[in-house]
């Protein structure tokens, strides 16, 4: 059950949320401390018999607690004032972050219930509002240009629609470049709204599915970053064009230290989840004529600088695959991942 809307004012204004992002985030024992994204876990949120309670938000705290986290990004569920007051107590407790997710408003009528997830989130202890423009990807929902250019306008309407309601409650919405925009369709939007309240998520491996250099995606976007999804990637040449995966810290070929370090000159606030997605590889279909359509003039040139970067970094094995594995054994290896990230960022990567 959702809080009311008297019920969700009375938690946030008895919070007193500070106007600026907090300082003071916890620090793990050495390195980086990094929090976990709700995907890294889709298998076990997935799973009917919910194991470890992690649908709840506070159960998924404290499973990730278990694991050596800072923080979690995910979607607040509460029942009452009761349930958020209990997550402020753990956050202040145990020193974790929690980042909310939403959704975007479609139109001016559903800016209401927006605003009710921003008010649950907020009542919660959540200062940092993850989002996404587009659900699926750019090259598998639409089929030409145009079509991307009237989502692009439709979105961009939506997120000038979220920006009031995050300035008046004090919250930052974070806008994940969730393979929809490329990096300079991305830095126009944020520049179009120009708000203190409105920055991105920035995603460390999405952008590669959209023929760019993650290091130079993240460049362009950590003056925005409000939060980040922290992943390595493996990739590998396929007849449609590469194959892309998240892989453990380590196991793939981002410079993640150099990630860190640029996000962090650009804004020290910054909070980094892990988003490990234990999964088969996704296809990047960039030789493929629906592909190139969404894209325009500059697909073919991009996607031979792509190939040729997929050609060097190229696993000399076959990429991971979760297909055919037992839900049991699925379960285990996604935990064995994200466990792997975590201890990684704690012992290779400077907090």
């Amino acid at each position: 059950m959702n809080l009311s809307r008297r019920t969700l004012l009375t938690a946030t204004i008895s919070l007193g949320l500070p106007r600026a992002l907090p300082a003071d985030q916890p620090k793990a024992s050495g390195g980086l401390p990094v929090g976990v994204a709700s995907a890294s876990y889709g298998t076990r949120f997935g799973e009917d018999r919910n194991p470890d309670g992690v649908r709840d938000t506070l159960g998924f705290l404290r499973f990730c607690r278990e694991r050596g986290a800072a923080g979690v990004q995910t979607t607040v569920t509460l029942r009452d004032e009761a349930s958020a007051a209990s997550l402020r107590h753990f956050l202040g407790e145990s020193g974790m972050w929690l980042e909310g997710m939403v959704r975007l408003p479609r139109d001016q009528a559903d800016v209401e219930r927006f605003a009710a997830e921003v008010r649950a989130a907020k009542a919660a202890g959540a200062t940092v509002l993850r989002t996404a423009m587009l659900s699926g990807r750019r090259y598998e929902t639409f089929a030409t240009a145009e079509e991307f250019e009237r989502f692009r306008q439709s979105s961009s309407q939506s997120v000038l629609f979220a920006e009031p309601v995050v300035a008046r409650e004090n919250v930052r919405l974070a806008v994940e470049n969730h393979k929809d925009y490329r990096t300079d369709e991305f830095v126009a939007l944020l520049k179009r709204v120009a708000s203190e309240y409105v920055g991105a998520t920035v995603d460390t491996g999405n952008n590669l599915a959209l023929l760019e250099d993650p290091l130079e995606t993240v460049r362009a976007l950590a003056p925005y970053a409000f939060s980040a999804h922290l992943k390595d990637m493996a990739v590998d040449e396929c007849p449609e064009g590469f194959l892309l995966s998240e892989v453990p810290f380590g196991d793939g070929f981002l410079d993640l230290a150099g990630i860190v370090k640029t996000l962090r000159a650009a804004r020290p606030e910054v909070r980094f989840n892990v988003e490990m997605i234990t999964r088969d590889p996704l296809v990047i279909p960039c030789l493929t004529d629906r592909y190139r359509n969404t894209f325009g003039p500059l697909a073919e040139q991009a996607s031979a600088k792509t190939l040729a970067l997929v050609r060097r970094h190229r696993e000399g094995r076959p990429l991971p695959r979760a297909a055919g594995l037992s839900l049991e054994a699925r379960l285990k290896r996604e935990d064995e991942n994200v466990r792997r990230c975590i201890d990684f960022a704690r012992a290779q990567l400077v907090g």
